[in-house]
């Protein structure tokens, strides 16, 4: 240690020759730490003393209400249409349901819709109806007896629309290989897709 005068800003300790400077803190800093303990102190009387408001847990419960009624409500109204539904013949919607159907139905249905695991899509033998609101419904509810998973908790229903859409063209489609053989009995109706509307 040198012996000249001591700078009253120098603390007492050194290492390396390094000696640290004792400057106060920012007015600014110091009132923003006094903040954080003040709201600190509210918070926990608030939420955990006198309980007035919902933890993050319960606050969570309530948007999940809120948010299954609306769900609920929307799907409810959706179902309540779907025997008056029409395909749609936009081709955006076509293409659109034809690329959810390649992603979901493809690998049960075929890529062409002559049926793998599920059954023909191009023929005139349709086991659940051969409406396009039949093909909606058995979409949205899917049969879980054969096999087909309820759609209406993947997709939404424009795009359950658009698919059904999509299937729709597929009636009557001509392959190029061999569909799978028919499981029900031929509707009454002349073959087509006028004759499913």
């Amino acid at each position: 240690m040198s012996n000249e005068p001591k700078n009253p800003l120098l603390l007492d300790h050194e290492y390396d020759g390094i000696q640290e400077f004792d400057n106060n803190l920012p007015r600014w800093w110091v009132w923003l730490f006094y903040i954080t303990i003040i709201f600190a102190a509210v918070y926990l009387v608030y939420y955990h003393v006198a309980k007035v408001g919902d933890l993050q847990a319960a606050e969570y419960d309530k948007e999940l209400k809120a948010g299954n009624a609306i769900k609920a409500a929307a799907m409810g109204n959706f179902e309540s249409t779907i025997p008056t539904l029409k395909p749609a013949t936009d081709a955006v919607v076509l293409e659109n349901g034809r690329q959810i159907y390649a992603k979901f139905c493809g690998p049960c249905h075929r890529a062409d819709g002559g049926g793998l695991v599920g059954p023909n899509l191009t023929d005139d033998y349709w086991i659940h109806g051969s409406s396009y609101a039949d093909t909606v419904k058995v979409i949205w509810d899917g049969v879980p007896a054969k096999g087909m998973i309820t759609w209406k908790t993947v997709l939404k229903p424009d795009e359950i629309q658009s698919v059904a859409s999509y299937i729709y063209t597929l009636r009557g489609a001509k392959l190029a290989t061999p569909g799978k053989p028919p499981e029900n009995q031929a509707p009454a109706k002349p073959a087509g897709p006028s004759a499913f509307e």
